[in-house]
């Protein structure tokens, strides 16, 4: 296998625990009878030819079906050469599948460049403290490790990029489209707004509803202030 990138990903290639099948994304998941306790999806942009149909309702169930009980899908989204209307496509189709999922956003570069869409087979509730200590422990060196690489050095980093989620955006969320494969109507937006730079604004829309959600985070009074504080 190819050592490029074994510094960043720690060989993971060449752990005895890795499976690696080179497949359509979405052509495994449709065949496979496994289920999973994590799926990621790192599509190509929206706006290129063909990938708006990783973005669509039927996707996003297929992949929740083969979620085990608890189990979460991550999707990465661009904020970057998008429109307010695009985005709105993106996340409310996924909303459809995970009515109570999360945006994390990523303020690191010419803010809200892009961000990850987060939802779960079930509710979701994060024990902040149980989390750090969790990093905190000799065997989770190697992801403390990379998240310190990426500028996160403690849960409340972590999780203070939330941005809002799914019973909160509603109401902006109420006139976007819903990609689906009979429609594929998300590439028609995004293939419009290629060369704008509207992330920041897009960032900031979603932003008007935030409020600090209490029922998702636990943890002691202390560790809930510090993390409202990461929030705004």
């Amino acid at each position: 296998m190819a050592p490029q990138f074994e510094k960043e990903n720690y060989g993971v290639v060449n752990d005895p625990r890795t499976e690696l099948i080179i497949d359509d994304g979405r052509h495994f998941v449709q065949t496979t009878r496994e289920r999973f306790d994590i799926i990621t999806s790192d599509p190509v942009d929206p706006w290129i030819k063909g990938s708006a149909a990783l973005y669509t309702e039927e996707y996003f169930e297929l992949c929740c079906e083969h979620l085990n009980p608890g189990g979460v899908m991550a999707l990465w989204i661009p904020f970057y050469s998008s429109s307010p209307e695009s985005v709105k496509s993106l996340v409310a189709t996924f909303f459809m599948v995970f009515p109570e999922g999360i945006i994390w956003s990523n303020e690191t570069y010419e803010g809200g460049y892009d961000a990850v869409l987060f939802g779960q087979a079930g509710p979701t509730l994060i024990d902040v403290d149980e989390v750090q200590k969790r990093l905190n422990r000799p065997d989770y060196f190697q992801v403390s490790k990379s998240l310190r690489e990426v500028g996160f050095k403690s849960a409340i980093d972590l999780y203070g990029t939330f941005a809002g989620y799914g019973p909160r955006l509603e109401e902006w969320l109420q006139d976007a489209q819903i990609n689906t494969d009979r429609n594929l109507r998300l590439q028609y937006p995004a293939g419009m707004s290629v060369n704008y730079y509207l992330n920041v604004e897009i960032l900031d829309e979603i932003l008007i509803y935030f409020s600090f959600p209490y029922d998702i985070f636990r943890g002691s009074d202390k560790t809930i202030l510090k993390l409202e504080k990461a929030m705004r």
